[in-house]
């Protein structure tokens, strides 16, 4: 449908306030946002921007999407971009993608996984698709990886009963064919994945104790594909 020149100036006016939105994220920290700010930015007197978000937590809502959708969608390329039946190649892809993208735009991922926002909690019913691109990719390859016989069996012993109702449940939410014990590797590896990329971003080990952080993460990468079974051909 052919979009009227309204519809059209609306959407380049949204477009024109994440855009601003995410400056003053970098510069000012999320606690620091301001639509008074966006709106002198814009050009235009403040009423106006609240025709188009009506306070500081729709703009952050926005803000949480629009990073999410980022960052998901450059994960998706990556894992895209490597053979189907290479699971192992697909979890490096999936990791790296997170870590390069987390680098390089250290406020926005600081709003996605960094310390809350005080006052402001993100409404599931508008984040929690975009929020989970990630994890749905990182459990998609092990299933698939399970399904072909890729994936290591793993023990289903000692799962207490309602950690192993959890995670049943989280199996049939999500369709996966992977036993109890497989889902639970696959939380232990999206924590740790991004436990690695926080402790990097955020400055956790220090300036200088690791010359090359991105060796250190890909010693990572392996250790978590060992732990959890993936194998390649």
């Amino acid at each position: 449908m052919t979009q009227t020149p309204r519809e059209r100036a609306r959407q380049q006016t949204m477009a024109d306030i994440l855009s601003i939105g995410r400056s003053h994220l970098a510069l000012h920290g999320a606690a620091g946002l301001s639509l008074r700010a966006v709106a002198r930015d814009l050009g235009v007197v403040s009423s106006a921007v609240y025709r188009y978000v009506k306070n500081r937590d729709e703009l952050l809502t926005l803000l949480v999407v629009d990073g999410y959708t980022a960052l998901g969608e450059a994960v998706d390329l990556a894992v895209g971009s490597v053979a189907a039946d290479d699971f192992p190649g697909q979890f490096r892809a999936l990791g790296r993608a997170v870590r390069e993208w987390a680098l390089a735009e250290p406020a926005r991922y600081g709003l996605l996984f960094g310390s809350p926002v005080p006052g402001y909690e993100a409404p599931a019913e508008q984040t929690t698709g975009p929020g989970t691109r990630v994890v749905v990719q990182l459990v998609r390859i092990l299933d698939e990886a399970h399904g072909a016989g890729k994936l290591d069996a793993q023990d289903a012993g000692g799962i207490p009963q309602g950690l192993a109702l959890d995670l049943a449940a989280i199996r049939a939410e999500m369709g996966l064919s992977v036993p109890e014990a497989v889902v639970a590797r696959g939380v232990l590896l999206w924590a740790a994945l991004f436990g690695a990329v926080n402790f990097e971003v955020f400055g956790q080990y220090g300036t200088s104790t690791f010359s090359e952080p991105a060796d250190l993460f890909e010693l990572h990468l392996a250790a978590l594909e060992q732990t959890v079974g993936l194998r390649g051909a």
